[in-house]
């Protein structure tokens, strides 16, 4: 089963290393990660998704707050939350396929974002099966190139998960 969990942490060199390591240590693959800064100065905001039981996530979990620079640790797995991944897909055109290939990207909600004589870029944003389900779609047309993101995560509702009187120091002083 894949889980996802969001890790609040304090934007310092080395945190991302950490983390990778305990998930590396702990023989826990991780499936996708994104890091991001937040709207609050000093603070990322890593969305991991990773293979495995509910004991394991558990004990994944209680090893991450022992990491000094990490603030907080949520496992949205259970809970009603928004995903998304995006793809760049560069594929193989020729003029004829074109317009198939725009009312392709018109379905799936995609945008093209560079076209050249023979090939285009499509962006798309979504959940992991619609960009799945796209890339089987635009595979016999040829894909040149694929890069994905990791999937970033928000739990639905009106709450927010950083406790705002989160305060991140930078040696001694409160920043």
């Amino acid at each position: 089963m894949l889980h996802t969990l969001v890790v609040l942490v304090e934007d310092k060199p080395g945190v991302l290393d950490r983390v990778a390591s305990l998930f590396r240590r702990r023989a826990v693959n991780i499936e996708s990660l994104t890091v991001g800064h937040t709207d609050i100065p000093g603070i990322s905001r890593m969305t991991i998704v990773v293979a495995g039981g509910d004991e394991i996530v558990e004990r994944v979990t209680h090893y991450l707050y022992k990491l000094v620079n990490v603030i907080q640790v949520e496992n949205l797995t259970y809970r009603r939350m928004v995903t998304r991944d995006l793809a760049l897909i560069k594929i193989n055109t020729e003029a004829e396929k074109r317009a198939e290939i725009f009312q392709m990207v018109e379905v799936f909600r995609g945008h093209v974002v560079d076209v050249t004589n023979n090939s285009l870029i499509i962006e798309i944003t979504g959940d992991g099966d619609k960009i799945d389900g796209f890339v089987r779609v635009l595979k016999p047309l040829g894909i040149i190139e694929l890069v994905r993101t990791g999937a970033v995560a928000m739990e639905r509702g009106s709450e927010s998960l950083v406790n705002t009187s989160v305060e991140v120091t930078y040696g001694a002083v409160p920043v």
